[in-house]
């Protein structure tokens, strides 16, 4: 009888689109994060954390039912108790939850929030976007005033600048409000209506179901059709028309170079009045087709659409880090936690190896950032291990070290060494960096 063939396991991976997170990675995410963060309580902004998952509600009532992220986007699961759960697809919807769940409308208004962390998409993982993906945002509730969106835009391309990105183009839009967006709504179905022969299958489903998404289709065979479709700009009305004024004059004040995108309507239905995306420009001149890098726009009806019996005006924005690291311009920002170790330490014996992270207790009490490979006994391989890690000092601490409460430190480039007090490592250590 022959002997069952033992099937080799294969090695498991991420989930597709998902990716891990490695140490210089990490640092590069933590690091921007540090100067977003940075910037943003210097404009006034505080921060919260929403939960990753979210009832299911918030998105389909918030975002809108017949968007591309609630029909084919979002992660969702049913739990053992029957909730209907949501692997939060963005953020802005979870904020606005929970600014009207804990009473903030109480607080003085506007409320300035930013958060930071992960958001998932089923969609096609490809260039720039992915299944997991990062996002800092900033959100302004209680303010209706043309200035929110202007400070959110100027917030948004400080941090880019910060981050290295020096050529980068903001376009803006506006798409009106429930008093002046009906009109144009019907223009722009009629228009369609007369053109349906000639526009893609998603096209002809949206001017039924969400008729300005047609605007945002990126199909080239309906781009002639959408070249000559109605521009919403013209149908704004007088306050709407006074706000999109008012928003640009604060851009070119803050010497923010725009250019008003007809066609820009973002892919949400909450959004109303000003709407952007800002591209990175260099990305472009590599033959790519440039990517939005941040995004976002005023969002006046979403708390009316998550249950709320008061209006709150309210405008918000949003980075990618994931598309902002595939960019030549990406400047990486060390974390400020983050010390390159200047000192390697190695323990020679079981006496040293017992009294060594008493030794690197020391040094972490006076801020000395040290690098070491206690698992390894050999004195070579340790010091192969420096040299691998360009310290340009090592502590050797072995039995005879270990007896007398000392340490010897060793110059790694002309190789003199001397002995130190334990008492005095700290001190001697802080003067030869």
């Amino acid at each position: 009888m022959k002997k069952p063939l033992k099937l080799k396991k294969e090695i498991l991976q991420s989930p597709k689109g998902m990716n891990d997170i490695l140490p210089d990675r990490y640092y590069q995410f933590q690091g921007f994060f540090e100067k977003a963060q940075e910037i943003a309580v210097y404009y006034g902004f505080r921060p919260i954390e929403t939960p990753i998952l979210e009832q299911e509600e918030v998105f389909n009532r918030g975002v809108g039912e017949e968007t591309d992220m609630v029909e084919k986007e979002m992660y969702t699961l049913k739990t053992k108790g029957g909730d209907h759960l949501v692997m939060r697809p963005e953020g802005t919807a979870p904020i606005m939850r929970a600014y009207l769940e804990h009473g903030m409308q109480s607080l003085p208004q506007p409320v300035m929030l930013y958060y930071y962390g992960p958001y998932f998409r089923h969609d096609k993982p490809q260039r720039g976007r992915f299944r997991e993906f990062r996002q800092f945002g900033l959100e302004i509730l209680g303010a209706p005033k043309s200035i929110a969106d202007a400070i959110i835009i100027r917030t948004i391309t400080d941090i880019l600048n910060e981050a290295g990105f020096d050529n980068i183009s903001v376009e803006i839009n506006s798409i009106g409000d429930s008093e002046c967006r009906g009109g144009y709504i019907r223009s722009l179905i009629s228009y369609y209506k007369k053109n349906v022969d000639k526009v893609c299958a998603d096209c002809r489903k949206r001017i039924v179901t969400n008729p300005l998404r047609v605007l945002d289709c990126k199909n080239k065979e309906c781009a002639p059709i959408k070249a000559q479709a109605p521009e919403v700009v013209g149908s704004l009305c007088a306050e709407c028309k006074k706000h999109f004024k008012e928003v640009l004059e604060y851009l070119e004040a803050m010497g923010i170079p725009y250019k008003i995108n007809n066609f820009l309507v973002r892919g949400l239905d909450y959004y109303s009045k000003t709407v952007f995306e800002i591209f990175d420009e260099t990305v472009a001149s590599d033959g790519e087709t440039p990517l939005a890098i941040a995004s976002g726009g005023r969002y006046d009806y979403l708390a009316k659409n998550l249950g709320s019996r008061k209006h709150v005006s309210a405008t918000g924005g949003a980075i990618g880090l994931d598309r902002l690291m595939i960019s030549p311009k990406w400047k990486p920002i060390d974390p400020r936690i983050i010390k390159k170790p200047k000192v390697c330490f190695i323990q020679l014996g079981f006496e040293a190896k017992l009294k060594s992270l008493a030794v690197i207790e020391i040094l972490r009490k006076a801020k000395i950032a040290i690098a070491h490979s206690l698992p390894k006994d050999s004195l070579a391989a340790q010091l192969a291990a420096a040299e691998k890690m360009g310290t340009p000092y090592t502590i050797i601490f072995g039995q005879k070290e270990a007896m007398e409460g000392t340490v010897i430190v060793r110059n790694m480039e002309n190789r003199s060494q001397e002995t130190v007090k334990i008492e005095n490592l700290a001190e001697y250590i802080k003067k030869i960096k």
